[in-house]
């Protein structure tokens, strides 16, 4: 196994295909999300093939894969792209901890990974094919990844980059993960656009045939298809592997979801590039893989209470993060072993006695002194209530840190607490928290604690009783 087993996979095109700043990035993808509908299906997504282009060309095709997975969950995702960036033989599974995107970095489920890669010499681990940074980074992973850190929150998952695309190699891959992922409850999602540069009606042709393949559930036929250049797809490769996969593992049928290409967005269609989505469909509904011990053990590991020194070390750090971008200095986030927890939290500041500004993140998926740092900042300066924050209101500000617990699940109302708990709601794609003290400070009681979360989250007041809403309760440290 190499070195970069114990490595972080940056970012190779935030900034270029997707938005660089996290909020800018989250909006977006929600965007997407809230423009596009959610089409009818039967049975459960078991796969997804998505396009990878930048978001303004390919993102709404892909919200339209990515929106059937609202209300999912599954022990592993597995995202398999074509390599743009060299060529090599067989599959790459990713051999590092984790990738990462602005929003934050998705861990990689080494284990699974160690598995899908003991037993196919074509399969193996390796950064091949992940590589960013100097060399061309590889783009058609890692734009899928935004979108599910919206939909599915925290996810383990297997990034597996295909190089050759020969038969053997498809063949190889889309055995083992049909071996390795029997009986687990998994999510495989192939990465592709389909024809390049050619006429918008030329496209319509070549991607057709690519259309009807995957439609049939055929991997064979869009083989075929391909080989034939009757049609054109430059992760064809992956896409059949992941149709075997899938198939092998239960999946029956083929949702075609959407068709577009980059004239749309352009206005030139002269030289265009196809995009499509689909989901692979199955009535087999493997439950997620936790049990009422692990769930209780999940919450506590890593929950134990900050002491009050680790409070004021969170504020300072939050305080002088937010005078050097006033200052446009470089800030270095002194790192602490109190404070290495990863836990959600929020940051609110306060100008004689008013609000100012607050940002947060429900996912705790960074240590507490790197989340404080970057959400102090993002409340003094990205809040889009308030104008940036000025150097005369900072000798002013007042500063106050919540550190969440993990995210409860609660079906009946009479168990929220005010004082103790906060709420946050998701309906669609709508989603809004209110902290513990928000409830405390308006002396709301449970139901107006709950109405002014769903309005928070830009819905009707009562929208906490349709039975797609998910309400969650947790608790916050503050300081």
């Amino acid at each position: 196994m190499s070195d970069s087993q114990d490595q972080i996979r940056k970012p190779a095109v935030a900034g270029l295909f997707y938005p660089a700043a996290a909020v800018e990035l989250s909006r977006t993808v929600a965007g997407y999300y809230s423009e596009v509908d959610k089409v009818p299906v039967v049975g459960h997504p078991a796969g997804l093939i998505v396009p990878h282009a930048g978001y303004p060309y390919s993102g709404k095709t892909a919200a339209k894969a990515f929106k059937l997975l609202e209300g999912q969950e599954y022990d592993s995702v597995v995202i398999v792209s074509p390599s743009h960036a060299g060529l090599f033989r067989g599959s790459s599974v990713f051999d590092g901890k984790g990738y990462q995107t602005p929003i934050g970095v998705v861990e990689i489920d080494m284990e699974l990974s160690e598995k899908i890669a003991d037993i196919h010499p074509l399969v193996y681990l390796s950064n091949v094919g992940h590589a960013s940074g100097s060399a061309r980074g590889e783009h058609a992973l890692e734009v899928q990844l935004p979108f599910l850190q919206v939909v599915l929150g925290n996810f383990k998952m297997v990034a597996i980059v295909m190089g050759d695309q020969e038969a053997d190699s498809i063949s190889a891959l889309g055995e083992t993960l049909a071996a390795v992922l029997k009986n687990r409850n998994s999510l495989i999602i192939a990465s592709s656009d389909l024809s390049h540069f050619h006429t918008e009606k030329e496209a319509r042709k070549l991607d057709m045939s690519v259309q009807r393949a995957v439609e049939q559930y055929d991997s064979a036929k869009l083989l075929k298809s391909l080989e034939k250049g009757e049609g054109e797809a430059c992760g064809g490769g992956v896409m059949a592997a992941v149709m075997m996969a899938t198939r092998k593992l239960g999946a029956d049928n083929v949702k075609f979801l959407e068709y577009t290409t980059s004239g749309a967005t352009t206005g030139d269609f002269d030289e265009v590039v196809g995009y499509m989505s689909a989901a692979i469909m199955t009535d087999k509904k493997i439950e997620k893989k936790d049990t009422v011990l692990g769930q209780r053990q999940a919450v506590m590991k890593g929950e134990e209470p900050l002491t009050d020194e680790a409070g004021k070390e969170l504020k300072k750090i939050a305080r002088e993060a937010i005078e050097a971008k006033l200052k446009d200095k470089k800030y270095t986030v002194p790192e602490s072993e109190q404070l290495s927890q990863k836990r959600g939290l929020f940051v609110t500041i306060s100008l004689n006695g008013e609000l100012r500004g607050c940002i947060g993140r429900i996912r705790g998926d960074r240590p507490l002194y790197d989340g404080v740092a970057e959400m102090a900042v993002a409340a003094a300066f990205e809040d889009p209530r308030f104008e940036q924050l000025t150097n005369e209101e900072f000798e002013q500000l007042e500063i106050e840190v919540s550190v969440l617990s993990k995210l409860q699940r609660v079906r009946e109302f009479d168990q929220i607490k005010v004082g103790t708990h906060g709420l946050m709601i998701k309906l669609d794609f709508n989603s809004g928290l209110l902290l513990p003290q928000v409830a405390t400070e308006h002396g709301w009681n449970n139901v107006e604690f709950i109405e002014q979360t769903c309005l928070k989250a830009g819905l009707p007041k009562n929208s906490y009783k349709d039975k797609f809403a998910e309400v969650y309760t947790f608790t916050a440290q503050v300081f």
